[in-house]
């Protein structure tokens, strides 16, 4: 497995996604205050479709998505984030997406880099592309101290576990290619908050997959959706109960379901 960390220039990425087709997904709730500025960044001439599945938000959400033509979804209860996802990720495949994009509608990453993050997937260089705020420094962007120091702690245990040397493991902004969503079991994944990570964990399993990252700059606002810190508590001991699951696969002492791919289609 490969790690990918260049940035190309923006006009060379942009040529790489024309006659592609890119599909973005948003797991949504209660994104109405941000929706529009997070679509307004979108570069809409080089994206096919924009999907957003709603988790039964109690605001505008999904009028205000009607209203910028966004293909929406609503879930008739609420499924978590994982399960948000699981959705996301089912439909774009049914569009017969390329490439997947997952941004997040709170408008705290910065969705103009989205030609970057694409790019190295379209040149077959890497087949998981993350979106990092630690290939800068996310405390000029307003994260808190105690996000900034559990995020660090959780990365470099996974890096350990993972055997890789990536920046950060916890965004809300990548992208897959079509084949490795078609290989991971993703439904087998938790429908809360650890569902990226159990997927992270999943590519690295199959091996055969390369993840690469670039630079996002984000934002921290009262508008932005956050999870609090006893929620991030819960995440935090998830993430350790995901790499502990791998390490047993790993050494085969206790193999996983969830860490087994999926046969290949015809």
């Amino acid at each position: 497995m490969e790690q990918q960390g260049r940035q190309p220039h923006d006009a060379a990425a942009r040529e790489a996604m024309a006659g592609h087709r890119i599909v973005i997904v948003m797991p949504a709730y209660n994104a109405a205050r941000t929706l529009e500025r997070t679509y307004a960044d979108i570069p809409h001439d080089l994206v096919e479709r924009i999907i957003l599945v709603d988790d039964v938000s109690r605001d505008e959400t999904v009028e205000i998505a009607k209203q910028l033509g966004l293909d929406v979804i609503v879930h008739r209860q609420n499924r978590g984030y994982g399960g948000n996802q699981k959705t996301c990720y089912d439909a774009a495949l049914e569009m017969g997406a390329e490439v997947v994009i997952m941004l997040h509608p709170d408008y705290q990453y910065d969705a103009t880099r989205i030609p970057a993050l694409v790019e190295p997937i379209l040149r077959g260089d890497a087949d998981l592309m993350l979106g990092s705020r630690f290939l800068g420094d996310p405390r000029a962007g307003g994260m808190p101290t105690w996000k900034f120091i559990s995020n660090r702690f959780l990365t470099a245990l996974e890096n350990f576990a993972f055997g890789l040397r990536l920046s950060e493991y916890h965004t809300g902004f990548r992208a897959y290619s079509r084949r490795l969503l078609e290989t991971i079991p993703y439904h087998r994944n938790s429908d809360d908050f650890v569902f990226d990570q159990e997927l992270v964990s999943q590519v690295v399993a199959a091996g055969g997959f390369r993840i690469g990252e670039i630079a996002v700059p984000t934002r921290y606002f009262e508008e932005a959706s956050s999870v609090g810190f006893r929620r991030s508590v819960v995440y935090g001991l998830s993430t350790l109960r995901v790499v502990a699951r791998f390490v047993l696969h790993r050494v085969r002492v206790r193999p996983s379901p969830k860490l087994t791919p999926r046969a290949p289609r015809d």
